[in-house]
């Protein structure tokens, strides 16, 4: 019985390596990105996790602390407070980038529009733009004194605001410019959706008298559900990682820091990589949980 099972297993293995030496080719092109994810995605990862159970400045030997980390994490106001930003500035994204990403997309596929081309380069700029450069120049622009922002209010009657010098509006001039920025990207996105739906499902509502709100409603948006749902995924990735937008246009303490941007600062400002990483821990579990949340609810619409 020994000696088949050894058998067994042997020829086993060398079925497995003839397989293999057999689709060497294919196996040999896709090993640069198997190799690349190992070494700066899942390694990183894993030891991250190791990190998060010790005190480490990044010199000489991690001390393991256990929980400890996570237990400083509970009583912490910073994480607190930067926590119920990201999930503000994820509600107002998604919503807010998704629904104008669908205006933008509809107007650009209207027949009625004129000079396409033209239209459609401008909606394009703001995504090629670089952030940090971009994020100075809303600073500027929400600038208490002499912004832009506050001398239109001025002009239509209003009160000037502190948009950067005020915790209560200072996570407005942020999400602002995280929705400018990406915008164009799932314009294209849902304008390249828009671009395969059939015109005879328009002409056939047409003719049965739908109006155009009608057609948008019964016809556009379900035929773009599941690309406006991987927008909304797409989305929430995103803001969660953003940190471009949160440290340019900083407010007073932590009314507008994102939690990407408060692992930064903890990680290689006071080089704390224990918490950091402890931190990265509780964003990549946010991130699994949501994303599999928004999964479930899209394959149980489809009766999946």
């Amino acid at each position: 019985m020994g000696g088949r099972k050894k058998a067994g297993q042997s020829s086993g293995k060398n079925g497995l390596l003839a397989r293999v030496w057999k689709y060497r080719t294919p196996y040999l092109f896709i090993a640069p990105f198997f190799i690349l994810f190992l070494v700066f995605q899942l390694i990183p990862v894993i030891w991250t996790f190791v990190i998060s159970f010790a005190d480490w400045n990044g010199l000489g030997s991690p001390k393991w602390v256990g929980l400890k980390q996570y237990k400083i994490m509970a009583q912490d106001y910073m994480f607190r407070d930067a926590f119920l930003n990201n999930v503000w500035y994820w509600i107002v994204a998604v919503i807010g980038v998704v629904c104008i990403s669908l205006m933008i997309a509809v107007c650009l596929n209207s027949p009625r529009l004129k000079a396409k081309k033209v239209f459609q380069t401008i909606s394009f700029l703001p995504y090629v733009c670089a952030s940090v450069a971009m994020g100075l120049i809303f600073m500027m622009l929400f600038d208490e004194n002499a912004g832009l922002i506050n001398e239109i209010i001025v002009s239509l009657g209003g009160k000037r605001r502190a948009w950067l010098g005020s915790s209560q509006y200072a996570k407005i001039p942020v999400i602002i410019l995280f929705i400018w920025r990406i915008i164009p990207w799932f314009t294209i996105i849902i304008y390249s959706g828009l671009l395969n739906i059939s015109k005879e499902y328009y002409e056939a509502a047409t003719v049965d008298g739908a109006s155009v709100i009608q057609q948008f409603w019964y016809i556009t948006i379900p035929l773009l559900k599941n690309i406006l749902f991987f927008c909304a995924l797409t989305v929430t990735i995103d803001i969660w990682k953003m940190f471009n937008e949160s440290y340019t246009l900083s407010g007073p303490g932590t009314s507008n820091t994102s939690l990407f941007q408060l692992v930064y600062e903890n990680g290689f400002k006071s080089f704390n990589l224990g918490y950091a990483s402890a931190l990265s821990v509780v964003l990549i579990i946010v991130l699994l949980v949501i994303s599999m949340i928004q999964y479930k609810l899209r394959r149980s619409e489809e009766g999946i």
